[in-house]
C-alpha cells in the first residue's frame, strides 16, 4: 500500500509541474499589449483538461505502437500570435516531429471565432468536427482541433409532404389507403409543397392569388383597401335583371343560354369538359364568336375576345375558325404561363378570355409540372381572381381521366363558378351540353347539339331525336315499345325493343344479351312478369334505340310492353306510348313529372298513353284533348287492355 500511494503521490506532482509549464507557456503566448486580460485561471483549466485528454489518447496510441515514443506532450517553443484571417499553433516542434508528441495527430489549431446565430444551432455528423459549448471542434478523424465561430451554415428545410384526395380536395398529412372525407378508396396522391433553396428564393415563391393581384394592379376598377362593406338593398337598387348578363345570338347562343341559365354573367368563371375529341375547343370558340359579335352589335366599341390555347398553334386555330366560317374579332395567343397571360388580357379592354386549357398553363414559383395538383388549383386560383375583379368572364376547358371525371384536384370545380360537361357517343352527331353545376341558374337544363363540318347546330326537334322510322304494317316491329325519359328539363322519346326466344343460342349470361338496360333492372321486370302475369319467359333479348342507357325507373312499362309484344307475337299499335314504375308485386306506380312526359307525347301527335290509375286524376284535361289517357293498375290489367284481341 505504500509503494501504491508513493506510486499515486509521483503522479500528481507530475500532472502539477506540467500544469505550471502548461500556464508559463499560456502566458507566454497571450503576453503583449493587447492581450493582458485575455488570459484568466478559467481558460488556463479548460484548456490543460482538453490537452490532458489527447495526451492520454496519445498514451494509448503509444501502448498500441511501442516504437513511436515521445519524451513529453509539451513543446518547448512557444507559438507566434495568430493573425485575424489565419489559424493558431498552440504547440508544435517543427525541428523535431519524429519526438513531438502531436506529430501523429497533426497540428492543434484554432480559428477565429465569427458568430452570427447562437452555439444552439449546430449540428454533429460522423466524420464532421463535433462542437463543444466554448465553440472548440475536435476532429481527430482529420487530425486537428478546430475552434469555429458559431456561425452555422443551415441548411434548407424539410420538404412539406402532403396527401390530397383528387375525388374532394380532402388534404392530409399521412397517407391513407380510404378517404377521410369522401371514403373513396386509393384517390389519396402525394405532392411536394415548395422549398426554400437556392434555385428558388422562398421570397418569390407567391400563390395564384398574390399574382393575379401583381398582373392587373394597373388595371383595376377598384383597389383592395378601398373595398367598403355595402348594404344589400343598395346593390339591388337599380340593378337590371335582363342587361346583366352577356347575351347569345342565334339558335346555338339560346340553346347554350338555356344551359347557363340565360347567358354568361360578367365575372364569372366556367369551366367546360368532355371526353377527348368531343368538341370542347370547337364550342368555346363558337362561344367566344357570339360573345364578340354581341358586343359589336350592341352599337358600342369593339369588344374583343382573347382566346388562348397552351395545346394548338395559332395556325390550327385560325384553320378551325375558317372552317366555321368566324369572321368576329377574337384575339389569338398561345402561352402557357398564367402571368403573361393576364399580362396580354390587361393590355387589351376585352370581353372575355378563354383559356384552353387549365391542364397546360402553369405558375412560376409553384412546385410541380403543368397538369399537377398544386398548379391546377393555384393557376385556377389566379384565373378567379382575376375574373372577380375586373368583372370579366373566363371559360377554362378542362380534361377528363380515364373514368370520365374531371381531371385535377376536386377543389377545381369548387372554385369555378359554372362546370358543364359535353357529353356525346363516338358513332353519333349527337353532342348534349349538361350542366353540373351553376351558380347563376338551374343544373336541370340541357342543350342538344348536332357537330356538322360547320361546327356545332341546335338540335330543333330533340324529343324525337331517338327515334327510327317504322311501318305499322311490317312483323318486324313486334317487340317495340316507346317511353318518355327526362333529362334535366329536355325530354326525350326513346324506342325499347325486345326479342324472346324459347331457347338463348349464344347460351351465355344476361349481361351479353341486354344493351341500354341496367341488366339487375331488366331480370326483376323479367321475374315480375312470370310471377305476377304467368307469362313463362325462357330467354329476353333487350336493346335500346340509339345507344342511349335507361337509367329512370319511368321506362319500366315500356320494357314489360316490348317483352309481352314479343312473347305474344303482338305488335303494338303506332301512337302509343307507356310510362310507369313496376314494383315486385307487379302494382304500377307513378313517376316525378309524369305530366310534362304527357304533354310531350301530345305535342308530337301520340293519340294513347298508358300510365298507372292513380297518375289519371293528376293529369288533369288541359292540353290533352287529342291524346287518350289509360290507367291501369297492375301488369295484369296492363296485359288484358293492351294485347286484347
Amino acid at each position: 500500500m505504500k509503494g501504491a500511494s508513493s506510486e499515486a503521490e509521483k503522479v500528481r506532482k507530475l500532472h502539477h509541474l506540467r500544469y505550471e509549464r502548461f500556464k508559463v507557456q499560456r502566458r507566454n503566448d497571450f503576453s503583449g499589449p493587447d492581450n493582458n486580460d485575455q488570459w484568466s485561471k478559467e481558460e488556463s483549466d479548460e484548456d490543460y483538461g482538453r490537452t490532458i485528454f489527447i495526451h492520454h489518447i496519445h498514451k494509448r496510441h503509444r501502448f498500441l505502437n511501442p516504437k513511436r515514443a515521445f519524451s513529453s506532450p509539451f513543446s518547448n517553443s512557444s507559438s507566434a500570435v495568430p493573425q485575424p484571417e489565419d489559424t493558431e499553433t498552440l504547440h508544435s516542434n517543427s525541428r523535431n516531429q519524429s519526438t513531438n508528441s502531436w506529430s501523429i495527430y497533426g497540428k492543434v489549431v484554432a480559428k477565429q471565432r465569427i458568430s452570427n446565430h447562437s452555439d444552439e444551432d449546430e449540428e454533429t455528423e460522423d466524420g464532421k468536427p463535433s462542437e463543444s459549448e466554448n465553440g472548440s471542434m475536435m476532429n481527430l478523424k482529420n487530425r486537428s482541433i478546430v475552434r469555429t465561430g458559431t456561425t452555422t451554415k443551415r441548411g434548407t428545410g424539410k420538404v412539406k409532404t402532403q396527401w390530397v384526395c383528387y375525388d374532394c380536395g380532402y388534404t392530409a398529412g399521412q397517407w391513407w389507403g380510404t378517404c377521410p372525407s369522401c371514403n373513396m378508396v386509393g384517390t389519396m396522391k402525394e405532392f411536394h409543397e415548395a422549398k426554400a433553396s437556392d434555385a428558388v428564393d422562398s421570397s418569390k415563391l407567391r400563390s395564384g392569388l398574390s399574382v393575379s393581384e401583381d398582373a392587373v394592379r394597373t388595371w383595376l376598377p377598384q383597389r383592395s383597401d378601398q373595398l367598403q362593406p355595402v348594404k344589400l338593398s343598395e346593390v339591388n337598387s337599380g340593378f337590371n335583371e335582363k342587361g346583366w348578363r352577356f347575351p347569345l345570338s342565334g339558335s346555338f347562343g339560346d340553346e347554350v343560354s338555356i344551359v347557363l341559365g340565360g347567358g354568361l354573367v360578367p365575372g364569372s368563371l366556367n369551366l367546360v369538359s368532355g371526353d377527348p375529341g368531343v368538341g370542347k375547343s370547337t364550342l368555346l370558340l363558337q362561344m367566344a364568336a357570339l360573345i364578340a359579335e354581341g358586343c359589336n352589335g350592341s352599337g358600342g366599341e369593339a369588344c374583343p375576345v382573347v382566346y388562348v390555347s397552351g395545346e394548338e398553334s395559332l395556325q390550327q386555330i385560325g384553320h378551325r375558325a375558317n372552317r366555321l366560317g368566324i369572321k368576329s374579332d377574337i384575339y389569338l395567343y398561345s402561352s402557357t404561363d398564367i402571368e403573361d397571360i393576364l399580362r396580354i388580357a390587361q393590355s387589351l379592354p376585352i370581353r372575355a378570355l378563354v383559356v384552353d386549357s387549365i391542364q397546360t398553363v402553369y405558375l412560376k414559383g409553384i412546385v410541380g409540372s403543368a397538369g399537377g395538383i398544386m398548379q391546377v388549383k393555384e393557376c385556377t386560383s389566379a384565373l378567379m381572381r382575376f375574373a372577380k375583379t375586373t368583372n370579366i368572364p373566363v371559360l377554362l376547358i378542362g380534361h377528363v381521366t380515364k373514368s370520365g371525371e374531371i381531371a385535377g384536384p376536386r377543389v377545381l370545380e369548387h372554385i369555378v363558378d359554372v362546370v358543364l360537361y359535353l357529353e356525346g357517343e363516338r358513332f353519333t352527331s349527337y353532342r348534349m351540353l349538361r350542366a353540373v353545376k351553376n351558380r347563376f341558374g338551374s343544373t336541370d337544363e340541357l342543350g342538344v347539339f348536332e357537330m356538322s363540318e360547320s361546327g356545332f347546330q341546335a338540335v330543333s326537334n330533340a324529343t324525337e331525336m331517338f327515334l327510327t322510322e317504322q311501318d305499322p304494317d311490317s312483323d318486324v316491329l313486334v317487340g317495340l315499345a316507346f317511353t318518355v325519359i327526362m333529362d334535366g328539363s329536355r325530354t326525350f322519346i326513346i324506342e325499347v325493343q325486345a326479342l324472346c326466344l324459347s331457347q338463348s343460342p349464344v347460351g351465355g349470361s344476361t349481361s351479353k344479351v341486354v344493351n341500354g338496360v341496367d341488366i339487375n333492372r331488366a331480370n326483376m321486370i323479367k321475374c315480375v312478369l312470370i310471377k305476377q302475369a304467368g307469362l313463362h319467359i325462357p330467354s329476353v333479348h333487350l336493346n335500346v334505340v340509339s345507344g342511349l342507357t335507361l337509367t329512370e325507373t319511368a321506362g319500366d312499362l315500356a320494357i314489360a310492353a316490348a317483352i309481352c309484344s314479343s312473347f305474344l307475337e303482338y305488335p303494338i299499335p303506332k301512337g302509343i306510348a307507356f310510362i310507369g314504375e313496376i314494383g315486385l308485386s307487379g302494382e304500377l306506380r307513378t313517376v316525378p313529372r309524369i305530366d310534362k312526359r304527357v304533354h310531350a307525347l301530345a305535342k308530337l301527335g301520340y293519340k294513347t298513353c298508358v300510365v298507372p290509375k292513380q297518375a289519371v286524376k293528376a293529369l288533369g284535361t288541359e292540353g290533352l284533348e287529342n291524346i287518350k289517357i289509360v290507367g291501369c293498375k297492375n301488369l295484369k290489367e296492363f296485359i288484358n287492355v293492351v294485347f286484347s284481341r
